[in-house]
């Protein structure tokens, strides 16, 4: 999606969309273009742009920036402006701490379920794998994450997870050419579904430790390259 395209949704989502005039609504929006791929590492959000995009006032588009800047989805360069991050090997490191907490703890304890939504990922993903389409490989596993969390029923957690799919995608900008890291998570995911579907959680969040070892290590490994 061009930056044209980003402005235009922005500009059709606050015609839509009540009280889009708040900076933590303004912040939602960006974070969730980010955490889609549809604003990559580097971008610069052109202020004057986003601002007629989205109808609202500078101190309000600033707020966001500043949400944002501390969630470490965004970096002010000054006298520049402000662009999409490029995460570090110690955000990487920070972002799988919180993972580590978070994902086992809701496939251990969230409330059982229907699994269909989640079969209908792991379906897309295999399928994008397949066909070689890594993007959309990228894609279903945010998907596939973000809807585990969701499982909790926890506004809280969603918004957490929002924050930490976002940082991911600036991360996984960096194997965005790489099938190889993406399509053995494919199947993995799949085992974490069958493991649900079978109501053996305690393995599933065991399984789900090892795998985000096993992801944070190869991408340390990539930004150590």
């Amino acid at each position: 999606m061009t930056s044209e395209e980003v402005l235009a949704s922005l500009r059709s989502e606050a015609g839509s969309t009540k009280h889009a005039e708040t900076s933590s609504w303004v912040a939602a929006q960006l974070r969730q273009r980010i955490a889609d791929g549809l604003l990559a590492p580097g971008a610069k959000l052109a202020e004057e742009a986003l601002r007629e995009a989205l109808g609202v006032s500078r101190n309000t588009l600033r707020e966001a920036f500043a949400t944002l800047h501390a969630e470490r989805v965004v970096t002010r360069i000054p006298n520049r402006g402000v662009f999409v991050s490029h995460p570090t090997a110690e955000d990487i490191q920070e972002i799988y701490r919180v993972r580590r907490l978070v994902e086992p703890a809701s496939l251990l304890w969230s409330p059982a379920g229907p699994t269909a939504p989640l079969a209908e990922i792991v379906r897309a993903a295999q399928k994008a794998a397949k066909a070689g389409d890594v993007p959309a490989m990228a894609s279903a596993n945010q998907e596939f994450h973000r809807a585990l969390v969701a499982r909790a029923g926890s506004e809280r957690l969603d918004s957490l997870m929002e924050q930490i799919l976002a940082e991911m995608r600036l991360v996984f900008a960096s194997m965005a050419a790489d099938p190889r890291f993406h399509a053995p998570y494919v199947e993995d995911n799949a085992a974490i579904l069958g493991l649900l579907e079978a109501g053996r959680h305690a393995e599933a969040a065991d399984f789900m430790v090892d795998y985000l070892g096993r992801a944070e290590q190869q991408l340390l490994a990539a930004v150590a390259r």
